[in-house]
């Protein structure tokens, strides 16, 4: 069983989807792992480094898709809707294609996928049961993403985070708001802790409250009410545009007194919430800076700009996406150990075994045999779920 590992071509995206320290394990339980040259070089790991843990170097990207049975990546084509295309013609009929797809949000790409007649299973779509948890991609990266955001708003910030006494006089505290205390949320708060900063954090979930504690922080506590807060994922759920709005004005206070806002609220499959208006950017001190970890949903600032950094009323709002790819080799070192243990799930001494019983394989699996099997996305793509690209 050929694993094959072809370098990243989305710009900017400098992970890798295995690196060396992972393939002992994989050929142990039977699989080759086969890699494009140059694919690791931007996280960190040269070609010598994957040899010497056995792993072969595909003389060409072509040679590679035609010989491995397994092709993981990090961008699948609905997460590099792009330069994605061009690897479409070298997939082979009932190839396994792993990686993170965009599925809910870009759901149309997996029609293009259905031509090839490939299995794609989508990482993001992870059950958070316990059995998956070593395989949760979006907690692995979303701690990449905290860590990486509260760094930059330092850097911009005009100010220093921690409370220092000199004899040049006492420097205050900087204020930092997390908004969302999900996994990038937690680890956030976590870092600004870390840099000395008074943290405070705010999320609709009522129970997160006692980890936001358990951290060093205050939690906000705001008189709203929704009977929903949260899915079976654990992940917060959307709400009407009355609750946002009630909970905009009583954030506004708040948000108003901070140096550092990093947003991070997010909702599977849909845009971004709108958290931050422009009016509540202008009520916030100059110098002050807001990190939007939603921005490639569209953002929480409503004045975000996706890839970019403004300046409005003074305040600088960084919307960078694909914030990982800036820690590439720890990202790439997570993500690794989230694709080796979901390859050992599916492939048991050389073989591979797909259960459809089984909830991890049932709920990443998107294609198979020309259909979009997910129920989740065939509820989204609703008649088109069954018709191919080229019908349409």
């Amino acid at each position: 069983m050929i694993i094959g590992v072809p370098k990243e071509t989305y710009p900017g995206e400098t992970r890798v989807a295995l690196i060396p320290a992972v393939i002992p394990s994989l050929i142990k339980a039977g699989m080759e792992v086969h890699i494009e040259s140059g694919a690791g070089a931007e996280s960190g790991y040269p070609d010598s480094a994957y040899t010497e843990k056995g792993a072969a170097i595909a003389s060409s990207r072509l040679q590679l898709f035609e010989t491995a049975k397994i092709i993981v990546q990090v961008r699948l084509l609905g997460a590099n809707p792009e330069q994605g295309k061009t690897d479409l013609p070298l997939m082979q009929d009932g190839q396994l294609i792993i990686g993170l797809a965009e599925a809910l949000s870009n759901p149309h790409a997996l029609r293009e996928l259905n031509t090839r007649k490939v299995l794609a299973f989508a990482m993001e779509l992870m059950p958070r049961i316990t059995r998956a948890q070593s395989m949760d991609v979006l907690s692995s990266m979303g701690t990449v993403a905290g860590y990486k955001a509260v760094l930059m708003a330092a850097n911009a910030l005009p100010k220093m985070f921690p409370m220092l006494m000199t004899a040049a006089g006492t420097v205050a505290p900087s204020k930092v708001l997390i908004i969302g205390a999900g996994v990038a949320g937690l680890q956030a708060i976590s870092m600004a802790r870390r840099l000395g900063a008074s943290v405070e954090a705010y999320d609709l979930r009522p129970a997160v409250k006692e980890q936001v504690l358990s951290l060093g922080a205050k939690f906000v506590d705001l008189p709203l009410e929704t009977a929903d807060s949260e899915d079976k994922g654990g992940y917060a759920k959307a709400q009407d545009e009355e609750f946002y709005r009630k909970q905009r004005e009583l954030l506004g206070k708040v948000i108003a007194s901070s140096d550092v806002v990093v947003t991070t609220a997010a909702v599977p499959g849909k845009k971004a919430p709108i958290l931050i208006t422009a009016d509540m950017v202008a009520a916030m001190a100059p110098g002050s800076v807001i990190v939007d970890l939603a921005a490639e949903r569209g953002g929480n600032c409503e004045l975000t700009k996706a890839n970019q950094t403004v300046v409005a009323h003074g305040v600088t709002i960084i919307g960078q996406e694909n914030i990982p790819s800036q820690v590439p080799y720890h990202a790439s070192q997570m993500y690794s150990k989230n694709i080796a243990t979901f390859l050992l799930h599916l492939v048991k001494k050389g073989e591979l075994t797909l259960n459809m019983e089984d909830e991890i394989t049932r709920e990443t699996l998107l294609t198979r045999d020309g259909e979009i099997v997910h129920s989740r996305v065939r509820e989204i793509l609703g008649p088109l779920a069954g018709r191919r690209a080229e019908e349409t």
